[in-house]
């Protein structure tokens, strides 16, 4: 007997590889690649017990074991899970469908908006004053920003530089720029975990990496080590950026 094979078969294959391919990376990026591994040999297990040789005994207990272990995949993996929902969201595509039938049109981000950000990033990094600001995008950052000091400010290069200088109680935490205007400071970012940051770059660059990954937000570094200025966006890093650079980065955010 000849097997059918047409096209319907071929795009569900094609799917089935694109999830397994986009979980891949999801657990290699959040150090849970183990786990992934683990669960891929019980599925195949389970399969060839059940399915192949049709063990009624041994199948039926993995029939159990899976339908328990969906619930506890979803209790474990709900950061990686809310992650691939916000990479989902907030794709080029999936932004444009819904800027489409909500009638919101996007917003372009002008150079003079972002000028006092750059020139402020500069200056600090002259100094090696340590600084980390976040600007929304698409996703609101209503949970970070309720960590912080609401400030509701137009953007200032002089009140950035204030606010991060050693001194000030809230250079410590983050700053949250939202729609133009200096939202808030001394804001707490999820850190992330993931083992392939280098070793050389600090908690600054972890917590900027982690409210990449949770959102989509671009995410500024100034090193306090070396005045380095690096950009975190979508999980990847943007290393030592002169201020066209930085610039280049910003502007496009929206675009």
């Amino acid at each position: 007997m000849f097997i059918s094979f047409g096209i319907k078969d071929f795009i569900d294959i094609l799917l089935v590889a694109l999830l397994l391919f986009y979980t891949y990376k999801l657990m290699k990026v959040s150090g849970s690649i183990n786990i992934f591994t683990g669960i891929l040999v019980f599925i195949l297990l389970w399969l060839i017990v059940s399915q192949v040789l049709e063990m009624r005994l041994l199948g039926s207990i993995f029939d159990q074991l899976v339908q328990v272990g969906v619930l506890a995949l979803i209790i474990l993996f709900q950061d990686e899970i809310r992650r691939f929902l916000v990479t989902l969201g907030t794709h080029r595509h999936a932004s444009a469908l819904i800027r489409f039938f909500t009638g919101n049109k996007k917003q372009k981000v002008a150079n003079e908006d972002i000028m006092p950000v750059v020139m402020a990033c500069l200056s600090m990094s002259k100094q090696k004053t340590g600084a980390l600001i976040v600007i929304e995008n698409q996703l609101p950052l209503d949970e970070v920003i309720r960590t912080g000091e609401v400030i509701d400010a137009d953007i200032n290069q002089r009140l950035i530089e204030n606010i991060f200088f050693k001194n000030s109680p809230l250079h410590d935490g983050a700053m949250v720029i939202r729609k133009k205007r200096i939202k808030a400071a001394g804001c707490i970012l999820p850190v992330s975990h993931n083992l392939n940051i280098p070793k050389g770059l600090g908690l600054r660059h972890r917590a900027a990496m982690g409210i990449s990954q949770e959102s989509d937000a671009y995410a500024i570094i100034v090193s306090e080590e070396t005045g380095s200025i690096s950009v975190a966006y979508q999980g990847q890093f943007h290393l030592r950026l002169n201020a066209k650079e930085l610039e280049s980065i910003l502007t496009e955010q929206q675009n």
